[in-house]
């Protein structure tokens, strides 16, 4: 049972930091930030939940069957991440490619605490344990002095796949969809180096470099996840359903008119438009399996939507379900995302397996929540630098989608485009 109490904000950016830093005191922290932006199917601004009640840690193996158990059991906030590897538990798949992080595959855990922000009011929302600190965290956290934390440059990072290698896997897809094997496959590298950061001031370097509507901080004990994802995987709101895949993606130039001829050139460019097109099939596809007939529905089909370093053409297809479904299920049917494998689906996934040299863990897996009520919200681990404290290894990849007329200079290129803000972040907070 929880208690629920609500204030008033005077400055809300102020205290989102106030209450971010007020987080580093916990072991289990989620974080999940708008950047107010304006995103239609979005309830709230940021949400903070810290410190396990009870946590489901587990390996790929029957791991939606434990996480389906788990939250009927609690029928409570339930935070955390599902990791890309869960194919396997989906479908007859394996990880066998490298793996410098060790992440659990997946991880919830329910909040002791937890705060959620719209405009300017502030929930919290605490078991019934700890209610009675409610007005204490909450005077803590509004009376915080704000630091920034110093740090030096001393990172080296490296690529996982060498320039020459990623052109030869490359090539060697494109013979897959040549022959017809598949017809698109996300490919993905790592970049990756050793040291220890600072995960609260990368973070914000981060989302102050990209100021993402899917913005994350985790930290799992000696695991983080600083993410500044674009791009929305599932949400479900009482019975509706809804995908946001994104897929093409432009540079951005400082002066209007070009970055303006920029937009309109990916908004109509065929190879783009036919990336995005390929897995919007593949989505609506997925929600069929627990929709309700003739429910899939495509809302928006590759518009554009501009963000701090790039253009990006977006989709939205939505589903109705019945009431009774498990939310588990939902998220069970359409995962892995169909933006972040390919089409068909087990197809891509087994030649990404194949010529990927990392595996993927918590990148392009997804963080979010469930409500008590079965509601959830899941973002795409993308655009994210990835940290192991206790290893001392730290990791981002990028990808991008393979078809039949990507030109691998050009798929490259977009690679290290992609890759800049976390690049950025690190060397700026290292």
């Amino acid at each position: 049972m929880r208690v629920n109490k609500t204030f008033t904000l005077k400055s809300t950016s102020h205290f989102k930091q106030q209450l971010l830093q007020w987080s580093q005191e916990f072991n289990e922290v989620v974080w999940l930030d708008s950047n107010l932006h304006t995103q239609a199917y979005s309830e709230y601004d940021a949400i903070l939940a810290v410190d396990g009640f009870t946590v489901l840690k587990t390996d790929a193996q029957n791991a939606f069957e434990d996480l389906k158990t788990y939250q009927s059991t609690t029928k409570d906030w339930l935070f955390g991440y599902l990791s890309y590897d869960l194919k396997n538990d989906t479908e007859l798949l394996t990880s066998n490619n490298f793996d410098g992080l060790n992440f659990p595959d997946l991880y919830f855990f329910q909040p002791k605490k937890l705060w959620l922000l719209k405009d300017n009011i502030l929930e919290a929302h605490y078991l019934a344990m700890v209610d009675d600190e409610i007005d204490e965290d909450f005077n803590t956290i509004n009376t915080l002095q704000l630091f920034e934390e110093v740090s030096s440059n001393t990172l080296k990072i490296k690529l996982r796949t060498s320039k020459d290698d990623y052109f030869k896997k490359l090539n060697n897809i494109l013979e897959h969809i040549h022959r017809g094997d598949i017809y698109e496959a996300n490919f993905c590298q790592e970049f990756y180096t050793s040291g220890h950061i600072t995960p609260l001031a990368t973070y914000k370097r981060l989302n102050a470099i990209s100021k993402p509507p899917f913005a994350s901080f985790v930290r799992l004990f000696n695991n983080y996840a600083l993410c500044a994802s674009p791009e929305r995987y599932l949400k479900k709101l009482k019975t509706t359903v809804v995908s946001q895949p994104i897929k093409g993606t432009s540079k951005r130039s400082k002066d209007k008119n070009k970055d303006n001829a920029l937009k309109k050139a990916l908004e109509n460019d065929p190879k783009e438009r036919s990336e995005n097109i390929m897995i919007v099939d593949l989505v609506r596809n997925d929600l069929s399996k627990t929709a309700s007939k003739g429910s899939v529905t495509v809302q928006e089909l590759c518009k554009v939507y501009t963000f701090e370093q790039v253009h990006q053409l977006i989709s939205t297809v939505t589903s109705q379900v019945s009431d009774s479904l498990s939310p588990i299920d939902v998220l069970q049917s359409t995962f892995p995302m169909g933006s972040m494998t390919g089409a068909p689906k087990v197809s891509a996934m087994k030649i990404i397996e194949e010529y990927e040299d990392t595996k993927r863990g918590l990148y392009s897996g997804a963080i979010g929540y469930i409500t008590p009520n079965g509601d959830f919200d899941f973002n795409v681990v993308i655009r994210s630098i990835l940290y192991n404290a206790e290893k001392a290894y730290i990791s981002y990849s990028v990808g991008g989608a393979i078809t039949a007329n990507s030109i691998p200079e050009k798929e490259y290129e977009e690679c290290l485009i992609k890759a800049k803000a976390m690049r950025e972040a690190l060397l700026n907070n290292a």
